[in-house]
C-alpha cells in the first residue's frame, strides 16, 4: 500500500492562518493556489515526486469520492486530501472538479489519469516479474558459462539440476571470462562458471566470491601431419618456434596460454587469433599452427593432441557470484547444486 504524506506545512496568508489548497476546498474547476504559473518551481525529479501519489490520484478518479477512496487505500482523508492538493501544486493544474463531497476529473484530469494508469501497470507487471522470478519452484537464474564450457558440460549440469527442480527456469549467457564477470558485478548474472579464477584481491575488487569446483588438463593441438604428431607427451618448450593459434585478449584461455609459455621460457608467436575453441581447433587442422586447448567434447579429424609435462598445462574451473548479495531460492538451491559437484563438474 502507498502512502503519501504532505511536504512540510502549508504556507501561511498574510495573517497567519494556513490557506487552504487545490482540490480539498477550492471551488469546482479551481486551480490550485500555488500553481507554476504563480511561482511555484516544479519538482527537479518528476519521477520521484509523482509516482507515491498516482495511486491515490487513481483510486479518487475510480470512486469520483475522496471519502471511498481513502477507505479502500487505508489512509485518512486528510492525508489524501493533502497528497491531491500537493499533486496538483506541483503539476500546476486543476485535476479534480468538487462537486459536493463528489469529484470529477477535469479534461487535464483524464490526460493525466490514462498516463497515470499505464504507469501503474507497469510497475504491477515489474512486480509480478521480480516475484515470479524469485519462487522457489518456478523462479529464473540468469547463469553464465565459457565457450569451452557450452558443448557437453553446461547442458550436463542442467539436465541433472532440473531433474529434481523441473520448473526453475534459466537466462544463458555465454560468453569469455572477463565480459562474464564483468556482467555478474554488475548484478546482470546471478553465478557464472569461470577460468581461471581471479586472486582474491581481483574478486574482493568487484564485489565477487568464488570457490574452485574443478580441473582440466589442456593438450597442445597440432595438425595430424607435424611433425610432432607423432608424440604422445610433449614440454612446452618444445613449441616455441611454432606459430600458435589461440583465443583474444580476455579470454581465460589467452592468459593461461600466456602464463605457461613465460614459464617455458617463451613468448608465443600468434598466428591467429579466434573467439571460439573448436574454431581454433578446426584452424589446426588446416595447418595454421598449433594450439593449446581443453580436450574436445567429441575427437576431431585433422588433429592430434598431446600431453603437456611440463610446465603442468592445467586450468582451473570455479563458480562466482556476488559476494553477500540477496539470493532467491532458485538462484541459492542452483549455487548449492554446482558446489556439490566439486571435484566431478567435468564428469
Amino acid at each position: 500500500m502507498t502512502s503519501v504524506t504532505s511536504r512540510g506545512r502549508a504556507p501561511a496568508s498574510r495573517d497567519g492562518a494556513p490557506r487552504r489548497r487545490g482540490v480539498a476546498g477550492g471551488p469546482a474547476g479551481t486551480r490550485p493556489a500555488h500553481s507554476a504559473h504563480a511561482g511555484a518551481r516544479p519538482p527537479a525529479d518528476w519521477g520521484s515526486a509523482l509516482t507515491p501519489r498516482l495511486a491515490h490520484f487513481a483510486a479518487v478518479a475510480r470512486h469520483e469520492h475522496v471519502t471511498r477512496a481513502a477507505q479502500e487505500l487505508g489512509v485518512p482523508q486528510s492525508t489524501l486530501s493533502r497528497g491531491l492538493a500537493r499533486l496538483e501544486e506541483d503539476l500546476g493544474v486543476a485535476l479534480f472538479a468538487r462537486h459536493g463531497r463528489a469529484v470529477s476529473l477535469t479534461p487535464a484530469g483524464r490526460t493525466f489519469l490514462e498516463s497515470a494508469e499505464r504507469a501503474l501497470a507497469a510497475v504491477e507487471q515489474a512486480a509480478e516479474s521480480v516475484r515470479a522470478d524469485a519462487d522457489p519452484a518456478t523462479g529464473k537464474v540468469a547463469f553464465g558459462f565459457l565457450h569451452t564450457l557450452g558443448w557437453e558440460t553446461v547442458p550436463g549440469l542442467l539436465r541433472a539440476f532440473r531433474a529434481d527442480h523441473p520448473r526453475v527456469r534459466f537466462s544463458l549467457v555465454q560468453t569469455y571470462g572477463e565480459a562474464m564477470l564483468e556482467r555478474l558485478a554488475a548484478g546482470e548474472l546471478d553465478l557464472c562458471l569461470t577460468s581461471p579464477i581471479p586472486d582474491p584481491a581481483e574478486l574482493a575488487a568487484r564485489g565477487l566470491a568464488a570457490r574452485r569446483l574443478d580441473e582440466q588438463r589442456l593438450r597442445l593441438v597440432v595438425p595430424d601431419d607435424h611433425r610432432l604428431a607423432s608424440r604422445r607427451r610433449i614440454r612446452l618448450a618444445e613449441a616455441a618456434e611454432e606459430p600458435f593459434v589461440t583465443l583474444e585478449p580476455g579470454y581465460g584461455m589467452r592468459r593461461i596460454l600466456e602464463a605457461l609459455c613465460t614459464q617455458a621460457g617463451f613468448r608465443p608467436r600468434i598466428a591467429f587469433e579466434g573467439e571460439e575453441a573448436e574454431t581454433i581447433r578446426g584452424l589446426v587442422a588446416a595447418g595454421l599452427g598449433v594450439a593449446l586447448l581443453p580436450p574436445p567434447a567429441i575427437p576431431r579429424p585433422g588433429v592430434h593432441e598431446l600431453t603437456v609435462t611440463a610446465p603442468r598445462a592445467s586450468r582451473e574451473i570455479g563458480l562466482a557470484w556476488r559476494d553477500g548479495a540477496p539470493e532467491t531460492a532458485p538462484v541459492a538451491a542452483f549455487r548449492r547444486f554446482l558446489l556439490s559437484r566439486r571435484g566431478s563438474l567435468l564428469d
